[in-house]
């Protein structure tokens, strides 16, 4: 695999959100290389545009974490699995179409090249490095050097609030900059035609490219919306950390990650229940975001949407899967 590819994958790994949707969400959806992921409480599909154009897609069953574990009923344990469920499935599909992106030099004339499973667990191991160096790190070691100067900030509230303001400016600017990369920047454009063919069928209409390209890029179950959560979680979760050692604090961010997690999950199914309330408040910032991570698709990348949605779909049916509207 070439270098650029191998910067590419490690790109959107970085980028990659959680699927945040709740147990009883009946479809939810994930960008992928040139294509969608779309998956129903029981199965999956993923649907992926060649380079000669075709569209290829690869469907299975999908058991729930919560049917198989029965511990991860539980509130806060449910988030973690599910969460850990939808990493892997995005992993899983990512692998699908970065493999498909990669039959172009195969078309012409080229050796056949697929992505193998130690690169991409490469990418996945730089990936989490990445992530806990630039947001935990980095935040810390520059709020420790704040504090120095300024004493005031020394305070354990006034330590972790500044330390999460430098994490989220981080974490918009990153999205930000990594926005402006083309590649990335398709792939954004797929996560608005997931978002947009997600819409047209909880609204009950026919589900078709002209209906689907009515509909808002911004959906309030986005993973962009969760990470934000997360983040904002972390600060109240900090502040009670009874450390002052940059090693320990270190620590503890990154010891606290599931827990964070699962509580930033159920903050997200409260607020998808009651929406209008404090909480579905906290979660608009999530929407301003998907500014950045969701861009406005086109009729074809509308059209992978809905071939992900239908695979998905017709497999639940075959499962004797009930489908209702979430």
């Amino acid at each position: 695999m070439s270098f650029r590819k191998f910067v590419q994958l490690f790109a959107y790994l970085d980028s990659l959100v959680a699927l945040a949707s709740e147990e009883e969400t009946l479809v939810g959806g994930q960008a992928v290389i040139e294509g969608v992921m779309m998956r129903a409480p029981h199965s999956y599909c993923v649907a992926v545009r060649k380079p000669s154009g075709e569209i290829i897609t690869d469907e299975k069953p999908l058991a729930k974490v919560s049917e198989k574990y029965p511990a991860f009923r539980f509130p806060v344990l449910r988030g973690v699995g599910t969460l850990g469920q939808a990493l892997t499935l995005g992993m899983k599909a990512l692998r699908f179409s970065a493999d498909a992106s990669l039959e172009e030099a195969d078309a012409k004339g080229g050796p056949k090249k697929e992505i193998s499973s130690w690169m991409l667990t490469l990418n996945l191991i730089i990936s989490l490095g990445f992530f806990i160096f630039l947001y935990k790190f980095v935040p810390l070691y520059l709020t420790t050097a704040l504090g120095k100067w300024f004493p005031a900030a020394q305070g354990r509230i006034a330590f972790n609030s500044i330390d999460g303001l430098i994490r989220m400016a981080i974490f918009v600017g990153f999205l930000f900059l990594i926005s402006r990369w083309k590649d990335i920047h398709r792939v954004f454009e797929y996560h608005g035609a997931e978002h947009r063919v997600v819409f047209n069928f909880e609204s009950g209409r026919p589900i078709t490219v002209e209906n689907a390209q009515s509909f808002s890029t911004l959906h309030p179950r986005c993973g962009t919306s969760f990470l934000l959560v997360v983040m904002l979680v972390s600060v109240a979760l900090y502040t009670l950390l009874p450390f002052d050692s940059f090693g320990l604090r270190l620590f503890g961010r990154v010891i606290l990650l599931p827990l964070i997690a699962g509580l930033s999950y159920e903050l997200i199914r409260f607020a998808a229940r009651h929406r209008g309330g404090l909480l579905a408040t906290l979660t608009a910032p999530g929407l301003w975001l998907q500014r950045i991570t969701t861009q406005p698709p086109s009729n074809d990348q509308v059209a992978v949407a809905i071939q992900a949605l239908e695979g998905a779909m017709t497999l639940e049916r075959a499962q004797g899967g009930q489908l209702v509207i979430a």
